[in-house]
């Protein structure tokens, strides 16, 4: 049997066990990823240092309790700062969450917002479920910001955007949203998910919040859940305070996960928006395709803000199918496809369909009597392998349709 003491030390291998390999050194280089640091506990040297610490986390970013964060995922809120041209950056379990925080943070009982028709539908339902509730009031406005400057109500505190929009890519004027919410003392938020910070950058375009769904491109493999937000320095406060009482973090795996996709983020999309706007003009020429919404797409109502504000667009396009097309021909359409996977969420190497309910995702817009939309994300497949499987989808349809 071993002895139970290290001769040297005089700790029991119990003892030993609980506290070797804590703090490794080595001599050399750095390691080109960051590393992966857990953590619940930290420990002080001493209880002026722990003191010290907690004297000083609300202002700086210190390692101090895992709630607070840890180096990885202080590493992830510097990268996400950098992309968006931020002050600072807070992480959470999910985009919807980020979402949340950002209501929570800037928004009070007696409040107005005033929302982007377009915004993802689940934030849509944040104003029903939670909003509404709890006695703030809120107002959509048209998804290209028309009409919006009648709509500001003297308790109006917050803008929230979506831009371009959810499903079918509204483009609007941020610069002005920021002019017009800024003179009336409201601030701007803007969901940041399709630009990503590498085609789309609202913090420079004058909003003061910037939130991004970090499971979509940002993370790039479908692998990993994860939201953003990111501030200027006069709006950081609020966000940093909500967060420290609501005990906001992340995994630092899922963070570690998400830096590394990160790293080949911009040639992703290169390629992305590449194969999207090949399929894009394929089914442009399709009888089938009454509108491809894609803002890159010179006849995309709202192009030209596209061109002016953006850096590029990406793998997602959506198709409105020719009016009169019945619930069972679409159906037989998206079933139909093969490299196409049945799923909700995007931004990863894979390519996705969804059939959308345009008339739930919007209350400003009406979409009745227009055709059937469905919103396809382009990966990095072929972009020929990818229209023959839709050439055999629309084929599937016409059977459908006939039948």
């Amino acid at each position: 049997m071993p002895d139970s003491h290290h001769a040297s030390s005089g700790l029991t291998l119990d003892t030993r066990l609980t506290r070797t390999g804590k703090a490794p050194s080595h001599a050399g280089g750095v390691p080109v990823n960051t590393p992966l640091v857990r953590a619940s506990t930290v420990l002080f040297d001493s209880v002026g240092a722990m003191r010290d610490a907690r004297a000083r986390r609300d202002e700086e970013r210190i390692f101090s309790y895992g709630a607070r964060g840890t180096p990885t995922t202080f590493a992830l809120e510097d990268a996400v700062s950098e992309l968006e041209g931020a002050w600072r950056t807070r992480l959470f379990p999910t985009g919807l969450a980020a979402i949340g925080m950002v209501l929570l943070s800037y928004l009070k009982p007696g409040d107005h917002v005033l929302m982007s028709d377009s915004v993802y539908e689940p934030t849509r339902n944040l104003v029903h479920s939670f909003l509404e509730p709890y006695g703030i009031r809120s107002t959509f406005f048209a998804a290209d910001g028309s009409g919006i400057e009648e709509l500001f109500e003297p308790n109006t505190r917050l803008v929230y955007a979506e831009c371009p929009g959810s499903l079918v890519y509204e483009m609007c004027d941020l610069p002005k949203l920021a002019e017009l919410a800024h003179a009336r003392g409201a601030l701007l938020a803007a969901d940041n998910t399709w630009g990503s910070g590498v085609q789309y950058r609202p913090l420079a375009l004058g909003a003061d919040i910037s939130t991004m769904a970090a499971t979509k491109y940002l993370s790039g493999h479908s692998d990993v859940m994860m939201g953003t937000v990111a501030t200027t320095e006069a709006a950081w406060r609020p966000l940093n305070e909500r967060c420290d009482a609501f005990g906001m973090t992340v995994s630092p795996d899922d963070a570690w996960l998400v830096l590394r996709g990160m790293r080949t983020l911009s040639a992703r999309l290169q390629m992305h928006e590449r194969h999207a706007l090949e399929v894009a003009h394929w089914l442009q020429e399709r009888p089938e395709v009454a509108t491809v919404f894609c803002p890159a797409l010179p006849q995309h109502p709202g192009h030209e803000i596209w061109k002016r504000d953006c850096s590029g667009t990406n793998g997602l396009l959506s198709i409105e199918l020719q009016p009169g097309v019945g619930n069972a021909a679409v159906e037989r359409f998206v079933d139909a496809l093969r490299l196409f996977g049945r799923g909700s969420s995007w931004g990863g190497y894979e390519s996705l369909v969804a059939w959308t309910n345009m008339r739930a995702a919007r209350s400003v817009t009406d979409w009745s009597g227009r055709g059937a939309v469905v919103r396809l994300h382009v990966g990095l497949e072929s972009p020929r392998d990818l229209t023959a499987d839709l050439a055999s989808g629309f084929e599937a349809m016409a059977s459908a349709s006939g039948a």
